[in-house]
């Protein structure tokens, strides 16, 4: 072959490559709440892509359903809406003091936001932005706040109290409260609703509720300061961080037994599978890091740089 024909190639393989990068995968999306930015992640490739400045301290994230806009928390008192393409901000929602975790309905339509000092839950409509409901919660320091599977509950987690508060979504109030361990944060559903998982920071343990029985059923020991929570698509494990003890803890959801405990960064907090389920993103607070962990080998592949501070992490489709 010429020495034309061979540059020829590479010019060809070098514009396809190029193309690949444009285009990109699905992204993770950490938000870093000290360096006030968010760490756009290639998951196909584990490339950091973007960085992108917003407003004061970024905490909770979340995808809007059709992966075009992110929700991001701010404190003091904030809801960023932020174009997932370029970063650029769409608009800020005033919201309470302190807002922390932001929840995404299963049908894409509602936005709830734990608002820790003005303790409630903020309803917000996802598609326009507007503010919908306040909802004042029994426990103290709401921190986190989850949506069953069908919709029409949420999980409020009490950082100061050792309960979760039950929102009837539709009548926007609380219908009820469920005792659990001490300084419950993340909480997450089983696919089919019937179980719903509750970190404890202070008992270092993993609390299963009944939901229809609206009770505790089993406290599992996970790790030194457990805290965020994420389960599997296919049930049957439940991935937990534990914050002192620098490790993701494996339950078996049949037997509620710890079949792994995998070593990451420090302190890490708030997780999120990739959207084919195949690779838990671990957001290490104190390494400034993401670690990910292969789901099938239950083994850390690698560690990716992010910025100052990462407090979680969201998945979104590839950006377009």
């Amino acid at each position: 072959m010429s020495s034309t024909a061979l540059r020829a190639l590479a010019m060809l393989a070098w514009a396809l490559a190029a193309a690949g990068a444009l285009a990109g995968g699905p992204r993770a999306y950490v938000p870093n709440e000290r360096a006030g930015t968010i760490s756009v992640i290639d998951t196909g490739t584990g490339a950091v892509v973007a960085a992108w400045r917003t407003g004061d301290k970024p905490r909770g994230i979340v995808v809007s359903a059709d992966g075009l806009r992110l929700f991001v928390t701010e404190q003091p008192d904030g809801l960023r809406l932020i174009d997932a393409r370029t970063g650029e901000s769409i608009r800020r929602i005033a919201l309470g003091a302190s807002p922390e975790g932001v929840a995404l309905s299963p049908d894409g339509r509602l936005l709830a936001v734990a608002s820790e000092t003005a303790n409630q839950v903020v309803l917000v409509d996802a598609e326009r932005g507007d503010r919908l409901a306040a909802i004042t919660t029994e426990g103290a320091n709401p921190e986190h706040a989850a949506f069953s599977p069908d919709g029409r509950w949420l999980y409020v987690s009490a950082e100061d109290a050792a309960q979760v508060d039950v929102v009837d979504v539709g009548a926007r109030r609380q219908v009820a409260r469920i005792d659990v361990g001490r300084r419950p944060r993340g909480i997450a559903f089983s696919p089919d609703g019937s179980r719903a998982y509750v970190a404890c920071e202070l008992d270092d343990a993993l609390h299963v509720i009944d939901t229809a029985a609206r009770r505790a059923v089993q406290r599992i020991p996970t790790g030194a300061f457990s805290n965020g929570v994420t389960v599997h698509p296919n049930g049957r494990q439940v991935f937990v961080s534990a914050g002192r003890a620098a490790q993701v803890s494996v339950v078996d959801a049949a037997s509620g037994r710890v079949v792994a405990s995998i070593p990451v960064g420090q302190r890490p907090w708030n997780m999120a599978l990739t959207l084919d389920g195949m690779q838990l993103y671990v957001a290490n607070g104190r390494s400034n890091s993401v670690s990910v962990i292969d789901t099938a080998t239950l083994e850390r592949v690698r560690d990716i740089a992010v910025g100052d501070g990462p407090w979680g992490v969201a998945m979104g489709k590839a950006a377009r």
